[in-house]
């Protein structure tokens, strides 16, 4: 199965979710981070995000698939539940990229993009609560927010269950 791609430079709205399959799946959403931010997430306490670009990486396996979970995550205006919540408060969704199925290969992308080069995890255990990861969120160099990113996810695409 191949990774889908959706995006828009000045940002995803709600409504583009409308086309995302209600199917199950993995997903990642590249957010653009405007301006410094001390941003409190959660139990994660209080943290410091520079400006720039950051990938996401979850899994939608709920009612609703990926499209009911992303149009959350597009919604700006919320309760926030997960820590993803606390950024989208302040950065901007520009890109979605996701693959249906029923395997959760949410630590496989996060880890081989932590591992590109000039990645870094800006906060530990952001989006990794419930699993060994170091977290779901990395941030990104321009360049790796572009032609690297969609190559490291799709070499990760036939990766099975991981936890």
């Amino acid at each position: 199965m191949t990774i889908q791609q959706i995006g828009r430079p000045a940002g995803l709205e709600p409504q583009d979710s409308l086309s995302l399959p209600r199917e199950n799946g993995t997903y990642a959403l590249l957010l653009r981070l405007p301006a410094d931010r001390d941003i409190r997430v959660g139990q994660l306490g209080p943290s410091r995000f520079t400006a720039g670009h950051y990938l996401y990486v979850g899994s939608a396996l709920g009612s609703g698939g990926l499209a009911a979970r992303l149009r959350r995550h597009l919604t700006a205006v919320k309760p926030s539940f997960w820590h993803i919540d606390y950024l989208r408060q302040a950065g901007m969704v520009t890109a979605v990229y996701y693959q249906t199925g029923a395997a959760r290969r949410e630590c496989v992308w996060a880890t081989a993009v932590a591992q590109l080069p000039g990645a870094t995890i800006p906060l530990p255990r952001f989006g990794a609560s419930d699993c060994r990861c170091a977290a779901h969120l990395v941030q990104l160099t321009a360049q790796l927010a572009n032609a690297a990113l969609i190559t490291t996810l799709s070499l990760t695409a036939s990766a099975g269950n991981d936890a």
